[in-house]
């Protein structure tokens, strides 16, 4: 996991490159859904909030088992994974082939050699953004940047944010707390929800996470001291005042969301270690989902 998270300067830098790759992805004015599992919904929940600000159209996000894509009118499903092999994936893929969509269907993979590159009409490959580690650190990331220089984002200040980032010492009271709650906003409440899973995942902690103006409608009841509030990206009027009553710690540096995330990462792979927990192979969980029958 270590290895796999700093390498994500790099990773990022090499997608904003991949120009062909970018235009194979739906063009400004199609109608789309994004599917996904686990961190790769978290992933088009922000792909979709991007590309629907960026004035390209109708983008929804979905999880792929609750993917009502057969039922709506869309130009194209771009389905997200990092194994090729999640079930639940393949099966919507599968069901759309065999109803006859009329919908362009591409798929964003980080290892190539799967069913999935079969099952998609246009298949975008991230060989050297694919993971050995069971917790997704630089796949999800990088296809993120993949989409946002896509939309025409210049990546430069997220990737030395990220760079900074990974060479950071870590706060130990960040490391230590006992609570974590991730807000984010537009694009980046997906970006809140992966680094609570990236907590859980590697470290079994207690994390939540919400829209960020959500956050005051209930779940800021458990903010307390020895706790945390963290923002991705810019945070809502009068919630740094309304968390400062609360002793929590409130974490809102000023960098892109990305970037931010990365720090999430660090810490949790700190909170995995301080616990004698491997994050590479984290309890109850594999690489892939495949579901039997």
């Amino acid at each position: 996991m270590e290895a796999e998270l700093r390498s994500q300067p790099e990773t990022w830098a090499t997608a904003a490159g991949l120009r062909d790759e970018q235009s194979r992805l739906p063009a400004a004015g199609e109608r789309i859904a994004v599917v996904g599992c686990g961190t790769s919904w978290f992933m088009a929940q922000s792909y979709a909030a991007l590309r629907e600000q960026a004035g390209h159209g109708v983008t929804d996000a979905f999880a792929a088992s609750e993917a009502p894509v057969l039922d709506r009118r869309y130009d194209a499903i771009v389905a997200i994974t990092r194994s090729g092999t999640t079930t639940e994936v393949l099966e919507l893929l599968d069901q759309l082939r065999t109803a006859g969509s009329r919908a362009r269907t591409v798929g964003i993979v980080g290892d190539p050699q799967t069913p999935l590159v079969d099952l998609v009409d246009t298949a975008i490959r991230l060989p050297f953004a694919d993971e050995q580690s069971v917790v997704q650190t630089r796949f999800a990331t990088t296809a993120l940047a993949l989409v946002r220089a896509s939309l025409g984002h210049d990546l430069s200040p997220a990737i030395d944010q990220a760079a900074a980032a990974i060479e950071e010492e870590l706060d130990d009271e960040l490391v230590s707390a006992e609570q974590y709650a991730f807000l984010g906003a537009g694009w980046t409440v997906g970006l809140a929800h992966e680094a609570a899973l990236k907590m859980r995942e590697a470290s079994q902690s207690w994390t939540e996470s919400y829209p960020a103006k959500e956050y005051r409608h209930g779940p800021i009841a458990i903010a307390a001291p020895g706790r945390v509030t963290w923002m991705l990206g810019e945070a809502p009027a009068g919630l740094a005042g309304d968390l400062a009553v609360t002793g929590a710690r409130f974490e809102d540096r000023p960098i892109d969301g990305m970037a931010d995330l990365v720090r999430a990462q660090r810490v949790a792979l700190a909170r995995a270690r301080r616990a004698g927990l491997d994050p590479d192979s984290p309890r109850n969980l594999t690489r892939s989902v495949i579901l039997s029958s």
